[in-house]
Order: C-alpha cells, then structure tokens, then sequence
C-alpha cells in the first residue's frame, strides 16, 4: 500500500503557493508592457493582466483619406502589446501554476 501524503504538508505547500501566486499577480497588475505598429507610429501600453492604459498615435499615422490604415494599426499595436503581456504572464505565472499541477492539485 502506497505511503499516504502528509496533509498538513500539503497544505502548507498549497498556502505558499497561493501567496506566491497573489505576489506575481500584483506584479503584473503593476508591471507595463509596449507594443507597437508601423514603426512606433502607433504604441498601446498594457499591464501585464491586459489592462488597455495608453494608447499613442503620431500625427504622421493620421491621414482622413486613409482611416482604415490607421485602423489596422491600432489593431495592431494593441495586438504587439497584448501579446507581450501574455509573455509576461507566461513567465510569472508559469512555474506558479506548473507546480500547482505537479502536486497533483485538480483543475490548475
């Protein structure tokens, strides 16, 4: 018969990592991350949780003739900075909750 976990030890690794999750879940709420388009004619700064904060637009990107180019770069640069923020989160977050399933935890 297998040796039975010791529960108080599980949940003392469980409350660590809950702590530690929180620590770099405040971290990413305060850390901002940049994406950009068209060569920095349009950025969008993010939070690492995704949070929109900023947004610029270069008098060169703006031309009424052509609202759809300025369109897609908005798109875009929101795109560059979401993507940096999931980075973030990736590398933040990752061995959070890669150990939360190593333990055998369900659902994480």
């Amino acid at each position: 018969m297998p040796a039975q976990p010791n529960m108080q030890q599980l949940m003392k690794q469980a409350q660590q990592m809950q702590q530690q999750l929180m620590a770099a879940q405040e971290q990413l709420a305060e850390t901002e991350v940049t994406g950009s388009a068209g060569g920095n004619l349009v950025t969008a700064t993010m939070t690492g949780t995704g949070e929109l904060t900023a947004l610029t637009i270069a008098p060169a990107a703006v031309d009424p003739d052509d609202v759809e180019t300025l369109q897609d770069l908005v798109v875009a640069a929101v795109r560059d900075a979401a993507r940096a923020a999931g980075d973030l989160a990736q590398e933040k977050m990752g061995p959070l909750t890669g150990g939360l399933g190593g333990m055998g935890l369900p659902g994480f």
